[in-house]
């Protein structure tokens, strides 16, 4: 994993070290909400304090297996999720900024055994980016990152009556604190802007419904293509990927528990100075132990 990693980074450094512009820099700084999942280089600026809502509307349309193989829910069943997530940048200089992201979800399953539906606080992030290189010439703007995850969803003693749905932390480490460390690149080629970025996470032991638990460390891999019209309009596509290996329970490795998933994002947008908006769909494409998701995204950017 940490190999495969370490060569996404390297591939992503020569990708984008190695794109030409023809254009002055000055001459074209477009805005934009932004890809919803990949990161974007820039930072917000010292003093500023943006605020960007999520809606999500999340269907569940199937599962990909152990194998990645797809099954469909049965006739009749249902589960999707409404999602309010609430993301803000401070920039505490030029080359530092802080960022909050926490979300707030309800959950709703209908199955054999009944139906059932939930709310509460989903597990919520603080990340901290860094300038390391502005864009010039043909070098891109690159940004370092380091996040922690902190377990603020509910994450065991589930009531069986609800049918999983009061569950609320992450598949991914429910419970454990998540420390990453990534690389963000972004790249102007008139009327394009690329945007790439890699993270590395290692969640912490934790203890879940009494079992010793050890997820294993996870890669997020995102990449994201904004094309600008005029009028303030723009099209965004986007894909998203995630490598996680096998847990291990009081010790033991638990085979063909590990997630893999990856995800297309078309998207359209509308932007001036202040105020930038993108809806989007998202759909889970292939993957390995995990649902099989499609959902719409509308956020839109406020900058005080």
């Amino acid at each position: 994993m940490l190999r495969s990693s370490l060569f996404i980074l390297a591939a992503l450094s020569l990708l984008f070290l190695g794109v030409s512009v023809s254009y002055a820099e000055d001459e074209w700084n477009p805005v934009s909400a932004g890809p919803v999942s990949t990161w974007t280089a820039p930072l917000c600026g010292k003093g500023k304090f943006v605020t960007q809502p999520f809606l999500f509307y999340n269907r569940t349309r199937g599962t990909f297996n152990e194998k990645g193989h797809y099954n469909p829910l049965d006739n009749g069943n249902r589960k999707y999720q409404y999602q309010e997530q609430l993301f803000a940048q401070y920039g505490i200089t030029d080359q530092l900024e802080i960022d909050v992201q926490t979300v707030y979800q309800e959950n709703y399953v209908k199955n054999a055994d009944g139906k059932a539906h939930s709310d509460g606080f989903g597990d919520s992030y603080i990340f901290m980016k860094y300038c390391l290189h502005e864009e010039k010439d043909n070098t891109p703007h690159i940004a370092a990152l380091f996040q922690v995850k902190v377990p603020t969803g509910k994450y065991e003693h589930e009531n069986t009556d609800k049918l999983g749905t009061d569950l609320m932390g992450a598949t991914s480490g429910g419970g454990s604190w998540d420390q990453g460390l990534g690389l963000i690149f972004t790249k102007k080629v008139k009327p394009f802007m690329l945007h790439a970025d890699a993270a590395y996470s290692f969640p912490q032991k934790v203890r879940v419904n009494g079992v010793k638990t050890r997820y294993a460390n996870y890669l997020n891999y995102d990449f994201g293509l904004e094309y600008f019209l005029p009028k303030g309009l723009n099209l965004m596509l986007e894909a998203n990927g995630f490598l996680q290996g096998d847990k291990r329970e009081n010790g033991a490795k638990i085979s063909a528990s590990d997630i893999k998933y990856f995800m297309v994002v078309p998207g359209i947008g509308w932007s001036n100075d202040k105020f930038q908006t993108l809806l989007s769909y998202q759909r889970v494409a292939i993957g390995t132990n995990t649902d099989a998701n499609d959902a719409i995204v509308l956020t839109c950017v406020y900058t005080f």
